[in-house]
């Protein structure tokens, strides 16, 4: 089975590929799906949550590839990187979402050729994006997630997600695989399963506040603006009636290590948090509270479809493309990865 095949299996609308660094074949992804849709007659839209598909990568300034868009292909970018392309492409739409290169354009491309997209920075302006380019009849929509805005990754904005990870990442294989093992496993949080539980934890969630409930179902609001620094303050209010510690906001590794230790020894007590885009800790560090019996569940699952390996580093040096690609597929099974310069099987 091929990667695209795991995308239209589950009939994903609008996909997002995110890379665990700069050059670990993000665009080299996008590529491959793009190729493979177009080949099967489908219909795209494209568009990113920063500035992409650059001819000279801006951090490192290595050449990297740019993305293709076939003829009929929908973008939303920036007016102003539009106008800089040699492709040719038809204005649809101005919206009023704004960038630093001006405001995100929707348009169709009326002769193939490479562009770069610059989309909204906000997960709601990105959903609006998509659904607009799913009204124009686009069949499957790709997001390129930038660097360090792994929001892009969040269901409240797309269907399901796509880990680009390579050799970039270290030079030490086994650390490549164990950092991105750490976000696939984040990623495969596990959703609340009592339904009422999870409807209360939404609402406080969707509001951005934080509270405990109770094995009853009682909410107690806590007092806290942000988990950051309140850790102790929070660890202090639970007790042993608590069932749930919900965060309505991101959930870092000091303010976890703070709640760990009250929850650690109630081994009932789940810390709750809206996706697993809101959880900022080292590998290390999350295994320790794993071990420990830490349980954390979403309010919002992420549909992890595949990962896909780059085994060349743009500084020289590389792994063995089939030890790379086997190692990782035993470590992260039963999440499927794949090496798409490979063909994508």
């Amino acid at each position: 089975m091929q990667l695209i095949d795991i995308i239209l299996r589950g009939n994903h609308r609008s996909v997002s590929v995110i890379g665990t660094a700069k050059n670990a074949g993000k665009t080299v992804t996008l590529n491959y799906i793009i190729e493979k849709a177009h080949d099967r007659g489908i219909s795209l839209g494209l568009t990113s949550t920063g500035r992409d598909g650059e001819r000279l990568d801006l951090v490192t300034s290595t050449r990297k590839p740019p993305i293709y868009a076939h003829r009929g292909t929908v973008i939303a970018t920036a007016q102003r990187l539009l106008e800089e392309e040699k492709v040719s492409a038809e204005i649809v739409e101005v919206t009023g979402m704004a960038t630093s290169l001006g405001p995100v354009v929707i348009a169709r491309v009326m002769s193939s050729g490479y562009v770069q997209l610059a989309g909204p920075d906000t997960n709601s302006e990105m959903k609006m994006i998509i659904d607009r380019l799913a009204e124009m009849g686009c069949g499957l929509i790709l997001v390129d997630g930038a660097l360090n805005r792994v929001s892009s990754a969040s269901p409240s904005v797309t269907d399901g997600v796509i880990i680009s990870t390579g050799a970039v990442v270290s030079r030490d294989m086994d650390k490549v695989i164990d950092i991105t093992a750490h976000v696939a496993d984040l990623f495969s949080l596990p959703q609340v399963q009592d339904g009422d539980v999870l409807a209360r934890a939404d609402e406080i969630t969707d509001r951005r506040e934080y509270a405990l409930i109770s094995r009853e179902g009682r909410v107690d609001p806590l007092e806290v603006k942000t988990a950051l620094r309140c850790g102790p303050y929070i660890s202090r209010q639970i007790d042993e009636d608590t069932a749930y510690v919900v965060l309505g906001g991101s959930l870092p590794g000091s303010a976890l290590k703070d709640i760990a230790g009250a929850v650690g020894d109630k081994s009932k007590v789940s810390l709750v948090v809206r996706d697993a885009t809101r959880i900022f800790i080292e590998p290390m560090e999350w295994q320790m509270f794993i071990k420990m019996g830490v349980r954390v569940e979403v309010v919002d699952s992420i549909n992890l479809l595949a990962v896909t390996v780059n085994p060349y580093a743009p500084q020289g040096y590389y792994f063995d493309p089939g030890v790379f690609l086997e190692k990782m597929r035993e470590t992260l099974y039963p999440v499927k990865v794949f090496d798409v310069m490979q063909g994508g099987e």
